[in-house]
């Protein structure tokens, strides 16, 4: 069995969850759950980042203590998942004592490994980004590039990491492993930041107390950065009660962040991984931003949000998650909006694919009292379903969850157009058409079978009532074969999947 990790990058406990988490733990779960399916040994990691100074001085405004916001949010978080169906096998949250002690033993590897130094460091500093900025990255006006605030100037001892030692090692992956950032023009800029040339970086804060405590210097906590990216090698040291995970599922197979965060994950954490002698991960795959149906940054002020709870309460998870990955191509920015979820839940989920599932069931139980024929299948029809689950398994490999997509609901469409073609509502009116009918129907349950088994990882529930209502349950990628012929059996009478809202 393969084993197969993947993991989001872990959400900053100084807010609420909103659109932007929900997006990326939904199309982290759909390649998750797709894996399964496959039967790959998989392990999937979420959780929260909760040291640091935006929490301190989140805290501070609010007159609370930092662990009690922390805990707050990060209830906020992990209630989130189960309402977007997320099939996480562990919720990490950096505050963990056992994450804070891994943090600890790693980074005390790497100091003992001689790439730590004390020093003064004076720069531009983004409070919100928690990030000391390098002159290529300021905006005019001396603002963040991410949040677009004006920089703070600072100067404090600290710690140092030596990343500037890493300069040669981390060009030489990037030659020597092409997919090791995904898609191509963030490899690129990641590429080409370190082909720019890499300074030594802050490791530790000297006048922040919230964070984990540096071993060899106690008055110092770890720069919040260095602690968060090592959520997802020590998640695995404690994930589950008396084993260790880290040999069977390290180094991980896919990291799925923002790229707003890309300097981070792409360089300065396999920097890290290189100074502890820990292998690098095989791919860090990193998404777009969301933006509002105005084309522009999803905001607030601006009121061109997409609150992730509206639309859970109006359509439920499975719309939400069937429309971010229909919407938004993994890798590349998206506008989004409510007009967009209303038409895809009326036009796709509702009008093709739930009522190719009701057609078919009524249409058993009408002309056949509640049983599939047992025959063989159109042959025609079967011919279009000859290579889908492995074109899916290509793309999914590629991280291209929306293709996949595409591909299967070509097949949506396909069996609407084959129920409107062989009309079996005037098959039934001809005696002498009986077997033709026996076998449209037969075709029909096992196209939707097949679509339903291939859109388990897309919308869990429904594909799942809809599998369970036609006695056949079973979800693995090795059932999703259109079969020459059917045993038949009874199906079971289904309320709307898309009910109309």
């Amino acid at each position: 069995m393969v084993s197969f990790y993947i993991t989001t990058a872990i959400s900053y406990v100084n807010g609420a969850p909103h659109l932007g988490h929900a997006y990326e733990a939904i199309t982290t779960d759909v390649i998750a759950r797709h894996m399964r399916q496959r039967g790959e040994d998989v392990f999937f990691l979420t959780g929260t980042d909760e040291h640091g100074e935006p929490i301190a001085d989140a805290a501070r405004a609010l007159g609370v203590d930092p662990q009690r916001l922390a805990d707050e949010n990060a209830e906020r978080f992990k209630a989130l998942l189960p309402q977007l169906q997320i099939s996480n096998d562990f919720f990490i949250r950096t505050t963990d004592e056992q994450h804070k002690l891994r943090v600890q033993q790693v980074l005390q590897r790497v100091h003992d490994n001689g790439h730590t130094y004390k020093g003064l460091y004076e720069g531009w500093y983004c409070p919100r980004c928690a990030d000391f900025k390098v002159e290529n990255e300021i905006l005019d006006g001396n603002r963040c590039p991410i949040h677009e605030t004006e920089l703070v100037r600072e100067q404090e001892e600290n710690w140092f990491f030596r990343l500037s030692a890493f300069q040669e090692r981390l060009q030489r992956l990037f030659e020597e492993r092409p997919r090791f950032v995904m898609p191509a023009a963030r490899f690129n800029e990641a590429r080409a930041f370190v082909a720019s040339g890499l300074q030594d970086v802050s490791l530790s804060r000297a006048r922040l107390r919230w964070g984990v405590t540096v071993p060899w210097d106690p008055q110092h906590v770890f720069y919040v950065w260095f602690d968060a990216l090592l959520n997802y090698y020590t998640a695995l040291g404690y994930a589950r009660d008396g084993e260790d995970l880290t040999d069977r599922y390290w180094p991980a197979t896919y990291h799925v962040i923002g790229k707003d965060i890309l300097k981070f994950h792409t360089v300065f954490w396999p920097a890290v991984l290189m100074a502890a002698d820990l292998p690098v991960p095989e791919h860090v795959f990193v998404h777009g931003f969301l933006l509002g149906a105005d084309g522009r940054k999803m905001s607030k002020s601006l009121g061109n949000v997409l609150d992730p709870y509206e639309v859970l309460e109006r359509f439920g998870s499975d719309a939400l998650r069937f429309y971010l990955v229909r919407d938004v191509a993994l890798g590349a920015d998206g506008a989004v909006g409510m007009d967009g979820v209303t038409s895809r839940y009326e036009n796709e989920l509702a009008n093709e694919y739930g009522n190719l599932a009701s057609r078919t069931i009524a249409m058993v139980h009408r002309y056949r009292e509640g049983k599939v024929p047992a025959c063989r299948t159109d042959a025609e029809l079967a011919r279009e379903f000859e290579g889908l689950a492995q074109r899916v398994c290509e793309l999914i490999d590629r991280i291209d969850a929306t293709a996949a997509l595409e591909e299967i609901w070509q097949r949506v469409r396909r069996c609407n157009r084959y129920v409107e073609e062989r009309a079996p509502w005037r098959l039934a009116r001809d005696p002498a058409a009986g077997d033709q009918l026996d076998v449209v129907l037969a075709s029909l349950v096992e196209g939707v079978r097949v679509l339903s088994v291939l859109l388990c990882a897309f919308i869990p529930q429904a594909s799942g009532r809809l599998l369970d209502a036609l006695g056949q349950p079973d979800s693995s990628l090795a059932s999703a074969r259109f079969a020459p012929a059917v045993a038949g059996g009874p199906v079971a009478a289904l309320e709307p999947l898309f009910p109309r809202r």
